[in-house]
């Protein structure tokens, strides 16, 4: 796909003061933190990929497909040789993928469908090295279950500002840590990152990302 002007700049902008070898492809600071917190040395470049699922897309297809965009699309106007990682993330209750609440409405709908049952998280993960070598992809799920959330709660929640660029509409890591009982499988995934996985995808290139 055709890089984007904003993004070109931004690229060439990283590349002048930092000489990249190792860029998230995303503007999330649960991600930035997660790699921050085992060492990484990165740039960030966001993706401007809408995160839309296709008609029909199952969750494990939807996040795969985005993590590859993302990944893709910065990578195209990246330095030669760069790594990038692109990933994606979603909350799954009854086969229904939840992305990011629209509003304080929407994020209280979201919460009533996981309140006192259990949900996956899915992230997909891709490593580009630029301009667009395909290294990996993969996908980590994680069960999450929550107790009986009142109406009251979901309500405050909501409006609290928390959950709104948050897939499912909440933050495990942040105030709904209180409405999880439960989890199974991996903490950072559902947080935004499932860090043994980026770890696997980016051994081969350990030298290179510092």
């Amino acid at each position: 796909m055709p890089p984007f002007s904003d993004l070109d700049e931004k690229c060439a902008l990283a590349t002048r003061m930092h000489g990249i070898r190792f860029i998230l492809a995303s503007n999330s600071p649960r991600r930035r933190e997660l790699l921050e917190n085992v060492g990484f040395e990165f740039d960030v470049v966001p993706s401007t990929v809408p995160e839309e699922v296709l008609p029909g897309e199952a969750p494990e297809t939807f996040v795969r497909r985005l993590a590859v965009a993302k990944a893709s699309q910065v990578a195209a106007c990246a330095p030669r040789g760069s790594v990038v990682l692109g990933a994606d993330t979603a909350v799954v209750v009854n086969g229904e993928i939840l992305g990011k609440p629209l509003d304080a409405d929407d994020a209280a709908r979201m919460l009533r469908r996981l309140s006192g049952r259990s949900h996956r998280v899915l992230t997909g993960v891709c490593v580009v090295e630029a301009p667009d070598r395909i290294h990996g992809v993969e996908h980590a799920s994680t069960e999450v279950w929550f107790r009986d959330v009142s109406e009251q709660e979901i309500r405050a929640y909501a409006s609290s500002g928390e959950p709104m660029d948050k897939a499912g509409a909440y933050a495990i890591q942040g105030i709904a840590s209180r409405f999880v009982t439960r989890i199974d499988g991996s903490y950072s995934n559902v947080v935004g990152l499932p860090l043994s996985l980026v770890d696997q995808l980016l051994r081969p290139f350990t030298s290179k990302t510092g």
